[in-house]
């Protein structure tokens, strides 16, 4: 399937966004910028809420696909998920609907499987298809995202792959992300399987690095192309001398989610 090439990407201003920014184009994407906030030094970029029907629908108006990172990406009273994750995810898809976009990659979040106990010793790797458990009500908004991607594939044959995000950052910064780290680079390349890959109808993943850590299976990502380059094991030495190993007792590393399972989930983490 020969890669689209104009590319919508909604969030482009957050974190996860500028890097993409800097990195999909030479994969031959043209992008077009959708964020709350201005970008700087990017005057075509396109400033406006998820909540702007109408603006949204511009935006999408004429691009080959979606990648949609925009909302609330910390864990934030049910009021506001609910307008910018939930409404606003809504709102995207039905501006796709409308336009006729046919592939949307949707940025879900491990944390629509939080509570999930992480796998320890010989224990199997999590698959994709295990029960959803979310450790937030941003976690929940993602369940949700997920869900709503199936109803459009089904209804209206509007194509998805919602990639479970671990954390993406430059390099890890605590052992528990030793296990779900996705390198920015690796995050390109698999953003870039799931634009181009045939007949995705609506297939859920794992994103990660081939760490030596990992938690969950990354069969299906492989399975559309993505081919991991990175390990976040390079980094284990000095962040376990700092942190120490990661101790099955406590109660804040029995689940994937990790402190986000705390009662109230500590934030940033």
């Amino acid at each position: 399937m020969p890669p689209p090439r104009t590319v919508l990407l909604t969030g482009a201003a957050g974190g996860l966004g500028t890097l993409m920014r800097g990195l999909l184009p030479a994969y031959g994407y043209e992008l077009r910028l959708f964020d709350a906030t201005s970008i700087e030094g990017v005057p075509d970029a396109i400033t406006a809420d998820l909540a702007d029907k109408e603006a949204l629908r511009k935006a999408v108006r004429g691009v080959d696909a979606i990648i949609h990172l925009a909302g609330i990406s910390l864990e934030a009273p049910f009021e506001k998920i609910l307008r910018a994750n939930i409404e606003g995810t809504y709102n995207l898809y039905e501006a796709a609907r409308e336009e006729g976009v046919e592939r949307i990659v949707f940025a879900s979040s491990n944390h629509a499987v939080g509570f999930t106990p992480r796998p320890q010793g010989d224990d199997p790797l999590i698959p994709v298809d295990t029960p959803r458990r979310p450790d937030t009500f941003y976690g929940l908004s993602k369940c949700f995202g997920e869900d709503l991607a199936q109803l459009y594939w089904d209804l209206h044959s509007v194509q998805t792959v919602s990639v479970r995000i671990g954390s993406c950052f430059m390099e890890p910064t605590s052992v528990r992300m030793l296990s779900v780290w996705l390198s920015p680079g690796d995050c390109a390349r698999l953003f870039h399987a799931a634009l181009t890959a045939e007949n995705v109808g609506h297939t859920v993943v794992y994103g990660s690095s081939a760490n030596t850590r990992l938690w969950w299976e990354l069969s299906t990502a492989r399975s559309l192309g993505y081919e991991p380059q990175d390990d976040s094991e390079q980094y284990a030495e000095k962040l376990v001398a700092e942190q120490g190993e990661l101790d099955p007792d406590n109660p804040d590393h029995a689940y994937l989610g990790g402190h986000f399972t705390t009662n109230p989930p500590r934030w940033p983490y």
